[in-house]
């Protein structure tokens, strides 16, 4: 963890490590994963199941992938009724805050004799990818298959690697909650390929959204234009813009929910008030001490983890904005105030009682969030993300007279006579419709 002033003159070259830390990966996985990718397309379930077998240490056949409904079965079973209650309450709030989302199809008569609109379509089949094995992700799966169901989108497929063949059984139950329609145990670059181009048992996918690591993230980046993604994440980061005010237990409780995500993840707080980042910095100490993942926090906290310290609150927006963070909280005492001058985050967290967890499990707006400074064009997953718009125009016989002469001379703009022809042959009644 560093202190840093913004003013300093090495402030910026201090800072880069933070910013270079999603490129520090091995040139190796390209390579590799461009490999697995080519294998799964030539050899299909065979070559899948071989990767199933070398990776996730799981010995099965084709069918054997397709998780059953008895085993759904026996993990509503044996999830608890708090759990159960809690993953049920956080699928109903994610779905009525992406229900919002929802556009419709339209047609307006703007002027006489033609009609223009946009028609919007649910995509056919979508593919979510969910972190597996021991780990409890259900979050990444509500995430991801809420807004497409909210989408209509009309099928749902699921890959989950099973490591030794164990899936965590409150991934299982998010998945029938948030109305996941199939489940194949398959992880890793192989998963994203057989989606991206279908096997004899995994059916090919229009889109791939979902979180995963570096030979995932480098799989859907590949297969790109042959299916749609939802955008390459890279390690997670929040940042946290203080004024002082407020309990630096809490804002340390923040910065630590960042930091045991990976070793890779960036925690950050910007505060006009360097007395109080350093009693942030001694409680960050504190409860360092009491994590589980106390190994994986630390490092982050040591790597990339930094406390700014600004001139003032304006300076820090203006910080936060070039930085385009994932998270952004606004830990100030009147953070509406600032709202409107913030221009660049994923999620944005006002006040002192809305932690970044709330966002992540049971606020409602998505938790899929762009990374490492994408927040400046991309924007979180939703409802959008699992339909295709498709424009409507119709031109009477007496519209295209009408406007006909104009698009004719744009047409012969570009030297494309045929372009222009077929507006001619109309309006010349050479021909009659």
């Amino acid at each position: 963890m560093k202190f840093l002033n913004i003013d300093d003159a090495g402030f910026t070259e201090s800072f880069a490590a933070i910013l270079r830390r999603a490129e520090e990966t091995d040139p190796g996985v390209e390579t590799l994963v461009q490999e697995i990718i080519a294998d799964i397309r030539t050899r299909g379930d065979v070559a899948l199941l071989e990767y199933t077998s070398r990776f996730d240490r799981l010995e099965t056949d084709a069918p054997g992938l397709l998780v059953q409904e008895a085993e759904i079965e026996r993990a509503f079973a044996a999830a608890g009724e708090k759990e159960l209650a809690a993953l049920r309450h956080a699928v109903e709030r994610v779905s009525r805050f992406h229900q919002k989302q929802k556009q419709k199809s339209w047609l307006d008569a703007e002027e006489d004799g033609i009609l223009l609109g946009q028609k919007v379509t649910p995509l056919g089949r979508v593919g979510i990818y969910v972190p597996g094995g021991k780990a409890s992700y259900p979050s990444s799966v509500i995430m991801n298959a809420v807004p497409a169901r909210v989408a209509g989108v009309a099928e749902i497929i699921m890959v989950v690697p099973a490591p030794d063949g164990e899936i965590n059984p409150y991934v299982l139950v998010a998945a029938k909650l948030a109305g996941v329609d199939r489940i194949f145990r398959i992880g890793g670059a192989q998963a994203v390929a057989a989606l991206a181009y279908g096997t004899e048992t995994v059916p090919r996918v229009d889109k791939i959204t979902g979180p995963g690591n570096i030979y995932v993230a480098t799989a859907k980046k590949l297969v790109f234009g042959q299916v749609g993604i939802d955008m390459i994440a890279g390690p997670s980061e929040i940042l946290v813009v203080s004024d002082g005010s407020g309990s630096p237990a809490h804002i340390a409780a923040d910065l630590l929910s960042q930091a045991e995500h990976d070793q890779l993840a960036s925690a950050m707080l910007i505060t006009t008030d360097r007395a109080f980042g350093e009693r942030v910095a001694a409680e960050v100490e504190v409860q360092l001490a009491t994590l589980r993942r106390a190994d994986i926090a630390r490092q982050s906290w040591n790597d990339f983890g930094v406390i700014i310290v600004t001139r003032d609150l304006a300076q820090a927006v203006s910080f936060a904005n070039s930085l385009a963070p994932e998270h952004l909280e606004l830990a100030v005492a009147n953070p509406f105030e600032i709202l409107s001058s913030i221009k660049n985050a994923g999620a944005i967290f006002l006040g002192h009682y809305t932690p970044e967890s709330a966002g992540d499990y049971l606020a409602g707006p998505n938790h899929t969030l762009p990374t490492g400074g994408t927040a400046r064009f991309f924007s979180p997953l939703s409802v959008d993300d699992f339909v295709k718009k498709s424009s409507l125009i119709y031109f009477s016989k007496g519209a295209l007279n009408r406007l006909g002469e104009d698009i004719i001379r744009v047409a012969e703009l570009e030297g494309l006579e045929a372009h222009a022809e077929s507006v001619k042959i109309r309006i010349t009644n050479r021909t009659e419709s």
